[in-house]
């Protein structure tokens, strides 16, 4: 039988222990983002050395390639067998990326309360293999203006996409998805689910030119089902449409579709478009670029749980 353990301050330990769990997940993420932007960055320089080597003494054999540069050879050339759009705002793109990624949206919830989440469950995407990437999310602080404030730590998340078909923009320009999500019920009792949950998405894009659209559809399923009076297993169907202006403007419009068959929201249903604006990609040292975005989610429905959602991006890529 599991009990909450008081600490020498009066706080509950169970509390506590999220919180610090939480922290670590975040600290990890940054050092494994770190680690591979160092190791991206020294590979580029033996890349660019060793070329300098064989082209001022052609009798010297060729230079072994090393792991992390067959790595960054092998995410290369996935991306390039696919389009080269810019990440949506909002929802997660069906292309494989290779991105650190931080989100801060403001929601206005219903009673004038105001919801500020710093992370927003964004965080690290990595391509391991060809066709396959990792995001690891950073846990999201948040923080409610309530009287008294009420504040937290959110779940970890975590998400695998692997790419069942693409062509670049020379042979099709288009790309089908499938994803499993994942978040892990080790946030702060004010925010946290208490469940785990696992959330299957299909996503897909077709791209005309300077136009494309991106959309996905998915169901979160929460380890105790749809039982009465939890989360239930909302459907959610996401698509954009985006379009380049002079190489590095993505204007863009977002519609999101929410509907709960079961649960506490059994039978609400909400919609909401998302105007926007993708700035990138900006180019900073060899494989590095950044780029920005944000945009404003507004509630086209009745009785939304979110009245308004302002977000803003910040992606480095490699």
């Amino acid at each position: 039988m599991n009990s909450a353990r008081i600490t020498h301050d009066g706080q509950d330990g169970t509390l506590i222990d999220s919180i610090m769990n939480s922290k670590r997940a975040f600290l990890g993420v940054v050092v494994i983002g770190m680690l591979i932007s160092v190791f991206a960055a020294r590979c580029s320089a033996e890349d660019t050395n060793a070329t300098g080597a064989n082209l001022s003494d052609t009798s010297s054999a060729s230079a072994e390639p090393g792991i992390f540069s067959e790595w960054l050879a092998m995410v290369a050339k996935t991306q390039a067998e696919q389009p080269h759009w810019a990440p949506p705002v909002g929802i997660v793109s069906p292309c494989l990326q290779q991105v650190f990624r931080y989100d801060i949206s403001q929601q206005s919830l219903k009673g004038g309360r105001t919801l500020t989440i710093f992370g927003s469950g964004k965080g690290l995407e990595f391509i391991p293999a060809e066709r396959l990437q990792f995001i690891i999310g950073v846990p999201p602080w948040m923080t409610e203006n309530t009287t008294p404030s009420k504040d937290g730590w959110g779940d970890q998340s975590f998400l695998m996409k692997f790419r069942l078909a693409a062509a670049n923009e020379q042979e099709g320009d288009y790309v089908v998805t499938a994803f499993m999500g994942m978040t892990v019920p080790n946030g702060g009792e004010n925010y946290s689910l208490g469940h785990y949950t696992f959330t299957p998405t299909l996503a897909f894009g077709k791209g005309w030119g300077n136009f494309d659209f991106q959309s996905t559809i998915n169901m979160t399923f929460p380890d105790n089902g749809a039982a009465h009076g939890g989360m239930g297993t909302p459907l959610v169907m996401n698509g954009v449409w985006q379009y380049r202006l002079a190489k590095v403007f993505w204007p863009e419009v977002e519609v999101n579709y929410t509907w709960w068959p079961n649960g506490i929201h059994e039978g609400l249903n909400q919609v909401f478009i998302t105007p926007g604006l993708v700035l990138g990609r900006f180019p900073i040292w060899k494989r590095f670029a950044a780029a920005v975005g944000a945009g404003c989610q507004v509630a086209v429905t009745d009785h939304p749980l979110i009245h308004r959602n302002l977000i803003l991006s910040t992606r480095i890529m490699f």
